[in-house]
């Protein structure tokens, strides 16, 4: 086999769902030498982790870990846990990820209760509210917090509120809100709630944060049989990551590295800042986007600052767009996925991604790029209204 060609591996600018840009100080602590998953030192660097998760997920849990996997970790590691089969469950879609916990949920035997909205559309309180009313057995309430493939930031008060005086418990996805917006677990004391580290916390895929609530970690304890996914076990990685360090598995050592020093990152910003720019770069990204003379899918009020959806023009060729964006400018943004594919074009802005440079550079290539299909892209006006915005 022929090794001597280097491998092909040139910086892109990441606009898009994820993953997403990674600060040099991560990928430096990826680098550091790697220690046994046992080895004292290491276990120092998880404990400040959790303690570190626990910061950004707002919470006193104590059961806060990253488990070892992409964000769908953290979603199947929710409902293996939760879900016993037989639990009837409500599930709430209004995107593709909402689909994706309803497929998971089905995978544990769990008997499903879908609440949906269109794509493009939070869910209504009162739609739950009715499924609870026809559906008072049900043992848990899922729902997607920011709907990636959507772009929709889903209001949790009331639905959570109607879930505890159900006596239900709360599964929240929070793999594209975490780190970019307020994810408030112990403020309405959600039960389990889970994220990606290639979002908004700003290091590479492959490991997914998980809080677990004390309701949550007793109605784990009290389960009538084991946790089918030996893996994803909760009940076992429990005593890993606390004082027991029981072994579990190996746990991938450099990633929790880079997950550690992204964290610090998020510290030393302070959360509250960290929203701010989120939501202040998003807002000037809306406007330029506006200011071309395209359209958003989401209203305003329900719009996530790190994700936005935008129509595709008629006429414009979406993958077109795409392609050259990547080819000409070394720009990822992703494509519409479900009843969207063809639609909307995904921009992420999350971590250090979301920064004004980013946004002027995006609008003015994606403008070019549009004029190029016959589509009269303003980028003057763009410009204009992302520096009103930021001014």
């Amino acid at each position: 086999m022929n090794t001597q060609k280097p491998r092909k591996v040139s910086e892109k600018l990441l606009l898009g769902p994820g993953p997403t840009p990674v600060e040099s100080r991560v990928l430096r602590a990826l680098s550091e030498p790697t220690l046994g998953h046992l080895d004292k030192d290491f276990i120092a660097i998880m404990d400040e982790t959790r303690k570190l998760l626990q910061y950004v997920f707002q919470t006193d849990n104590e059961l806060t870990v990253a488990m070892s996997g992409t964000g769908s970790a953290g979603m199947e590691t929710a409902c293996v846990n939760m879900i016993e089969r037989g639990d009837k469950v409500i599930i709430c879609s209004h995107g593709v990820f909402g689909e994706r916990m309803i497929d998971v949920a089905n995978r544990c035997g769990a008997e499903v209760v879908k609440v949906a909205a269109p794509m493009g559309k939070p869910i209504d309180p009162e739609d739950v509210r009715k499924a609870i009313k026809s559906n008072p057995d049900a043992k848990i309430i899922g729902i997607v917090h920011a709907e990636t493939s959507t772009g929709v930031l889903q209001p949790l008060d009331d639905i959570t509120k109607a879930a505890h005086e159900a006596g239900m418990h709360m599964i929240v996805d929070a793999v594209t809100s975490l780190g970019g917006v307020e994810v408030p677990v112990d403020r309405l004391s959600l039960d389990m709630v889970y994220s990606g580290s290639q979002k908004c916390l700003g290091c590479p895929p492959g490991l997914a944060p998980v809080t677990v609530g004390p309701k949550a970690v007793d109605r784990i304890k009290r389960r009538t049989h084991k946790v089918q996914s030996w893996y994803l076990d909760l009940t076992m990685i429990m005593r890993y990551w606390g004082e027991e360090r029981f072994y579990h598995h190996t746990a991938p050592v450099n990633m929790i590295y880079g997950l550690n020093e992204a964290l610090r990152i998020i510290a030393e910003e302070g959360l509250e800042n960290r929203w701010l720019r989120h939501r202040k770069n998003a807002e000037a990204l809306w406007a330029g986007l506006e200011g071309l003379g395209l359209k958003l899918l989401v209203d305003k009020e329900y719009r996530l600052p790190s994700l936005t959806s935008v129509l595709v023009p008629e006429g414009v060729d979406e993958v077109a767009v795409r392609k050259e964006l990547m080819n000409e400018y070394s720009i990822e943004i992703g494509a519409g996925l479900g009843d969207l594919k063809g639609k909307i074009l995904r921009i992420g802005l999350m971590g250090s991604g979301s920064r004004k440079e980013n946004i002027v550079l995006f609008l003015a290539a994606l403008g070019n790029v549009l004029r190029k299909q016959g589509f009269n892209a303003d980028i003057g006006g763009a410009l204009q209204a992302v520096e009103k915005v930021l001014s």
